[in-house]
């Protein structure tokens, strides 16, 4: 036996025991010689065992240096804590019967709501994998293409595994679950008390969230055969005028493929095709067209009401999250048939999988059940098709609303009390629209109709004191303008090719291209969907490159220039400058950061197995992305952000976003906070704020552009990249705000970083504040800078 005996490395590496490295040094045993040759024979080597899997803890270092420059900001609803029986207790000053104080509840309510969040997404990905295994069998490949060979980027740099099937994928769920029950423990009274460990656990349920998203969409591109990060993804039809209302339609509201995926199927088995429509709404209308591109999206959940109260569909297919909790209710005034698909969402319907399809059919049509629960994909389609059939001419007169003369009639009944505005998350004017329907103009209504403006959440009708059918009304009056409404979306093209990441990587690292902004989020807007789609072009004009997904990519899609073209079809989808690339619904997030990984990867060597700490930091430091979630409002989206910031990517919200009860703000005059450690010299320097913010909610648009521009900024980027960065910063901020920004010395290192066109400005304000030039790190970290 040959035996090496080496010195141990001076440091332990990353994940070796302790009781291996208490030996002195380290034997390996590498064969057997033969007496007779002197060969060696070396037999097979064992290879080393999985990377192990980071626990809630084994990251908090890394959670406690963000927090040290990112310090939370509590904005609470209320202070009192209602969750157990010895409260409720008021924590104004005070503390609970419990112990806990008013920060510690506000942080462990983020962690409750990041905990749901990814939840939803791992619960989501845990039912599409266990049945794409019953249906392909574990061992269906994993192929995302000729030009993707880093295929799960998350998955690898957390689990330090590359699945290869979809078996594989079932152990990446295995961990993530068992993480979301520790992590939701910590939320019981008695158990965790410091707000920087529940935010520590909170970003982890984060990391958990994007790392659920990664799994579901690898395996509904793998099994389903969705675009495999297909640049030239084809255009998708999109807009309630896009579907013959003459046709049965059945429309399916969610997230889940599956059950449109079954309804697709079906009508291909048996040659229906063309006979009937089938559209969506929310994330599920963006996943069965990347299946099958003859669906049509309506749109985003802000249309959800609206639609479902015109009439149009016959069948209603609903999977799980972001449908109306009220959605049978809803259905049954329209004699709309419901069917519920999983077991998230059952609606008190009963279970009928195993029954007869014709026989559910039946019970459907001829009014024996309100609706019928069905988890067979298959058999879903099957129905679904049946059911539209023999409903949609009976349904016929349903299918209109109230006339104009009636909404007239109607809205002359409002006795002007106010309550439709006070309630309205967006204090839009609903009491003058319905009086000036009374008087026969109906202007105000089209106007809340148009770019929902109004995204028929429906306050109003719960406080009218005349009980008005306030978005049946909205409803009709946009009828005529819905008609107009055919808009064209690209389908979700899934995640970014290598070979797009090899040619953007150094651009981005070095600032030529000036940044990567992904539009995400749900509807939730302050003034419609119409910012979105403006900020995105403000952005793919300026050369950014923009990412859009689920109810943002459907909003940006709305928009339209003078020529009638949406964005789409004046952008391209490659990822590029100048690249609006819809990755596609709310699972395909998790690419958004898979992009910044696959950066630090391939751009820099950077290995990913069990990395995640170094890439985050690389991330933090050097790739200037930056998430917009102008409309959020789920929990969902709640977990995305906080997972995206744990890699450190910032995030902007809209005004709304401050009832998350907590952003990650920076303060700029707290120098110490902002001290990079330069790897290459081992030297602690000054640093900047780049980026300022992780977590920050803007009020309007206006604020909003300025602040995504400036939170692009890193400290890696060459004088040629600053430049680029400051004159966008500078240009947007002294548009919405006539001067330039008061900040702008402090991403200044050197006279080279000022933008040529703002030159004798930014001299006068750096005399003004007694600027210095100062030396720029190399290879700018956290590492090593405390909070281990």
């Amino acid at each position: 036996m040959v035996i090496i005996v080496a010195p141990k490395p001076e440091s332990k590496p990353k994940n070796f025991k302790d009781d291996f490295w208490k030996t002195k040094d380290i034997k390996i045993s590498i064969g057997e010689i033969d007496e007779a040759s002197g060969v060696i024979e070396v037999p097979e080597v064992e290879t080393q065992g999985p990377t192990p899997k980071p626990s809630i803890t084994d990251l908090r270092s890394w959670d406690m240096k963000l927090m040290g420059r990112y310090e939370p900001f509590y904005a609470p609803f209320c202070d009192m804590c209602c969750l157990c029986t010895f409260g409720k207790c008021d924590l104004t000053n005070k503390k609970g019967a419990c112990g806990i104080d008013a920060e510690a509840q506000q942080a462990r309510t983020v962690l409750l709501a990041s905990c749901i969040g990814s939840a939803c997404h791992s619960g989501h990905s845990r039912h599409l994998v266990e049945h794409l295994i019953e249906e392909f069998g574990a061992d269906q490949p994993i192929d995302m293409g000729l030009n993707i060979d880093i295929q799960a980027p998350i998955m690898m740099t957390v689990l330090g595994k590359k699945p290869q099937t979809l078996g594989d994928l079932k152990e990446a769920l295995d961990y993530l679950e068992e993480q979301m029950i520790h992590l939701l423990s910590a939320c019981h009274t008695g158990q965790e008390g410091k707000s920087i460990d529940f935010e520590s656990k909170a970003l982890h349920a984060g990391l958990m969230d994007n790392l659920g998203m990664e799994i579901g969409d690898i395996a509904q591109i793998a099994a389903l055969n969705l675009p495999k990060g297909d640049e030239n993804a084809p255009l998708i039809e999109m807009g309630v005028g896009t579907i013959d209302t003459q046709k049965p339609v059945v429309l399916c509201i969610g997230h889940n493929v599956l059950p449109g995926a079954g309804i697709m199927d079906y009508m291909d088995e048996t040659g229906q095709e063309e006979d009937l429509e089938v559209c969506g709404i929310c994330c599920a209308a963006i996943d069965i067209s990347r299946y099958n591109d003859q669906a049509k999206v309506v749109g985003p959940i802000s249309k959800q009401l609206k639609f479902v109260r015109s009439g149009v569909a016959d069948v209603i297919v609903v999977d799980e999250q972001c449908v109306r909790t009220d959605i049978l209710e809803e259905a049954q005034a329209k004699n709309t048939a419901v069917i519920a698909t999983t077991d998230k969402i059952c609606l008190g319907l009963p279970d009928l999988t195993s029954e007869d399809p014709d026989k559910i059919v039946s019970k459907l049509v001829n009014k024996e059940i309100p609706g019928a629960l069905i988890l067979d994909p298959a058999k879903v389609g099957e129905v679904a098709v049946k059911a539209a059939n023999i409903l949609s001419p009976e349904r016929a007169t349903l299918k209109k609303l109230p006339d104009l003369d009636e909404v007239q009639k109607l809205a002359s009944e409002c006795t002007e009390c106010g309550w439709c505005v006070r309630v309205c998350p967006n204090g839009q004017p609903m009491m003058d629209a319905v009086v000036k329907a009374g008087e026969g103009d109906f202007s105000t209504f089209e106007e809340l109709y148009l770019n929902d403006v109004c995204y028929t959440c429906g306050r109003c009708e719960q406080e009218c004191e005349r009980d008005l059918p306030l978005m049946s009304m909205l409803a009709k009056v946009g009828e005529k303008l819905s008609k107009e409404e055919k808009f064209n979306i690209r389908a979700g093209r899934g995640p970014a090719q290598d070979v797009e990441i090899r040619r953007v990587g150094a651009p981005i690292v070095l600032g030529d291209i000036p940044g990567v902004i992904a539009f995400v989020g749900c509807s939730n807007y302050p003034n419609g969907g119409k910012e979105v789609a403006e900020m995105a072009k403000e952005f793919l004009e300026r050369n950014y490159i923009v990412l859009t997904t689920g109810c943002g990519a459907m909003n940006i899609g709305e928009y339209r220039d003078e020529e009638g073209k949406t964005l789409y079809e004046q952008y391209g989808g490659e990822f590029d400058a100048r690249g609006l690339v819809n990755m596609g619904s709310c699972v395909s997030n998790s690419h958004v950061v898979g992009a910044t990984i696959k950066i630090a990867n391939i751009f820099a060597k950077k290995p990913l197995e069990g990395n995640f700490e170094e890439i985050a930091d690389y991330i933090l430091n050097r790739v200037g992305a930056c998430g917009v979630a102008w409309g959020a409002y789920s929990q969902k989206a709640a977990a995305i952000a906080t997972g995206v910031n744990r890699w450190g990517i910032p995030v902007v919200l809209g005004p709304h976003g401050s009832k998350y009860r907590r952003l990650y703000l920076g303060r700029a005059d707290k120098v110490d906070s902002w001290k990079v450690k330069d790897l290459r010299t081992g030297e602690v320097m000054e640093g900047e704020p780049a980026p300022e913010h992780l977590l920050y909610a803007a009020e309007t648009k206006e604020e909003a552009l300025p602040v995504i521009a400036k939170l692009c900024i890193r400290p890696t980027d060459t004088p040629k990249g600053r430049q680029i960065k400051l004159n966008n910063y500078m240009d947007l901020y002294k548009r919405y705000f006539g001067e330039l920004p008061p900040d702008v010395h402090l991403f200044v290192r050197t006279e080279k970083d000022i933008p040529i066109t703002y030159k004798k400005d930014v001299q006068a304000i750096l005399e003004e504040v007694g600027w210095k030039p100062r030396k720029v790190a190399q290879e700018p970290s956290l590492m090593g800078m405390g909070g281990d």
